[in-house]
């Protein structure tokens, strides 16, 4: 190969500088990474900060001042930092993703900084056409005051000033609005901003002269007592979420780095809805919709706290997932779990007024720690056939813990178990029927046993051999007729005598029956496929209360149409009675039995009129 191509050439070795599209830039963060136009007031005010910061570093004593504003269409920020020389701004303003707070030995010092990104002033382009600083560098007090003037075609310009110009270090910082973007810049929004934004922050910031930082933090203040600081931490969380707590809980937790308090809501929410929490990181506002803040089982409360050890991401509008943020978490849950656990030691009352709202967020925290399902035992309520109860109480009254894993199923067979004396929990609401489980893990001895239809049976009496004998025609009729829905009719003797009839199946059972439905509507080869898997799972079951006045009398009809007329009718009543939810064919029996019952009550024969 020839020397001169096997070389690369000097001008090949030569480095480049990307040309950036300042226009495109400022399209990328308005439209992809920032939410809202509004955090350009959070860049000035952290670049404000975080320069006071720095100076503050070398000079301890140094003043700690932000000013700003704004009227017309402009916004002016000061503030007392460490300012910049000419040097500075050539080679970090106009450098993107180059920050000032990595150079002149401030590395070490990095986690006192609020910037991670370097972006700074790019944002303030969302807003505005042009930008305008003057700076006064504090470790070189010598050197001029330098004036930087960028607009947003990308094009800059710096020159030095007479030292009037800036007679102490700090930084100004001048914004003129872009077209239509004038409203950002008013006084008012750039009050309300700062506000929300800077209202932790640890230094003199005003806006025209109105203080913003309202320190110390709502949680950190002292009061005459523990209910007059409730009160005031109630306000606090009135203010910022708009409703009133129904308790507060401390979120000290010193070695994450993190102070804060935690409101628990007044009402129920769904343990689907994601928990949006306001997070300040050093003081400043970082996000109003950190969800990944608790463990998803404390939907129940909104947070509100300052970190110094949580990573933002680029953005800064939302936390970075690492594994600091998982112990934070993790944390900050062992503070909620204790906080429900000094309830139940020592303020029952407050407890049951959070569990009657908040039930299922602790029932959910219980499935996963058995030390709080213990805990909890006697607080947590449940639907069971001798009413609402705890788990302990009802393993007290109940040798064995009857359950079931619907609620479809517990109102099928909670009369009649109820009334032959056997125990049984309604766990088909959320949570309910692994934490009955779950018990013997908590209660040793205690025995559980999922209630389903051949154990509802079993308790139900038999009726006489010979009398069910002399009904076999009758009950011949009626399996008939239920025979095609995947029912069989079965004779019981029982309580309550008000109940007729009662529909038993079980999840096997319905898994048959919709399996036998699709192979009936399904092509040959579909329906070969479904009758492959024809299981033999027992049947549902229409059991008849033979102590019941109207099945005694409908036992003794002859005629078979009839019979078979008033058997749908009882089926259709149980299924009512049960609160099932009906398939087509189940609606079309009730429609059909109710016409065959009308027909039959409204029939006449010839001439019967004339004999009266």
């Amino acid at each position: 190969m020839d020397s001169q191509t096997s070389q690369p050439s000097q001008a090949s070795q030569s480095p480049h500088t990307f040309q950036v599209d300042l226009r495109g830039l400022v399209d990328l963060l308005s439209h992809h990474l920032y939410s809202s136009p509004k955090v350009y007031l959070r860049e000035l005010l952290q670049n404000a900060v975080d320069a006071i910061t720095a100076r503050r570093a070398e000079q301890p004593d140094a003043p700690a001042a932000v000013r700003l504003y704004a009227e017309g269409g402009t916004l002016r920020v000061e503030d007392s930092g460490i300012g910049l020389t000419e040097s500075d701004v050539h080679s970090l303003r106009a450098t993107i993703g180059r920050s000032s707070k990595r150079e002149d030995g401030l590395q070490a010092a990095r986690s006192d900084f609020l910037g991670q990104f370097g972006i700074g002033l790019l944002a303030c382009f969302v807003v505005a056409e042009r930008i305008r600083v003057v700076s006064r560098s504090a470790r070189t007090p010598d050197a001029a005051p330098v004036e930087w003037t960028a607009t947003d075609d990308g094009s800059y310009t710096v020159r030095t000033l007479p030292h009037e110009a800036r007679p102490e270090p700090g930084t100004t910082v001048h914004l003129v609005a872009r077209a239509g973007a004038g409203e950002w810049l008013t006084e008012e929004r750039v009050r309300s901003l700062a506000r929300d934004f800077g209202s932790l922050l640890p230094y003199d910031v005003r806006v025209a002269d109105e203080a913003i930082a309202e320190l110390p933090a709502p949680w950190d203040r002292a009061h005459p007592s523990p209910a007059t600081r409730r009160v005031a931490l109630a306000r606090h969380c009135h203010d910022l979420f708009g409703f009133t707590p129904l308790d507060t809980i401390d979120l000290n937790v010193p070695l994450a780095g993190v102070r804060g308090v935690a409101y628990v809501l007044p009402s129920a929410v769904s343990p689907a809805q994601r928990a949006s929490h306001r997070v300040h990181l050093k003081g400043m506002l970082l996000t109003e919709r950190a969800e990944q803040l608790l463990p998803d089982w404390a939907f129940f409360v909104r947070c509100v706290l300052d970190t110094d050890s949580l990573r933002p991401t680029a953005s800064r509008e939302s936390l970075y997932e690492d594994e600091t943020l998982a112990a934070v978490r993790e944390a900050l849950g062992e503070r909620i779990r204790s906080w429900l656990t000094g309830l139940a030691a020592g303020d029952p009352e407050r407890l049951a007024a959070f569990l009657s709202v908040h039930h299922l967020g602790v029932k959910s925290l219980a499935r996963h720690d058995n030390e709080m399902l213990r805990t909890m035992l006697p607080w947590l309520p449940f639907e069971t056939t001798d009413g609402r109860l705890s788990l302990e109480e009802f393993a007290l009254r109940h040798p064995v813990v009857h359950f079931t894993r619907t609620v479809e199923e517990y109102r099928q067979v909670a009369p009649i178990a109820s009334a032959q004396g056997i125990g049984v929990i309604n766990g088909g609401y959320t949570y309910d029927s692994e934490l009955v489980e779950a018990l013997p893990s908590v209660r040793p001895g205690t025995v559980v046993s999922e209630l389903d239809a051949d154990t509802v049976t079993a308790h139900l009496d038999a009726v006489d051999p010979a009398e069910e004998l002399a009904l076999s025609g009758f009950l011949m009729a009626a399996r008939a007729k239920l025979d095609p829905l995947g029912c069989d009719v079965v004779l019981r003797a029982f309580h309550p005598l008000s109940v007729p009839a009662l529909h038993l199946d079980d999840r096997a059972a319905r898994h048959e029956q919709a399996r036998a439905e699709a192979e009936d509507q399904a092509d040959d080869l579909w329906a070969g496929i479904l009758g492959s898997l024809r299981g033999s799972a027992p049947r549902a079951r229409l059991v008849l209360n033979h102590l019941n006045p109207l099945i005694r009398r409908i036992s003794s009809l002859r005629d078979p149409e009839l019979i078979g007329t008033a058997t749908e009718s009882l089926y259709g009543q149980a299924l009512l009675m049960a609160q099932r939810p009906l398939r087509p064919a189940d609606s079309a029996l009730l429609n059909r039995a109710f016409i065959g019952l009308l027909e039959w009550a409204t029939h006449t024969e010839p001439g019967k009129d004339d004999l009266r």
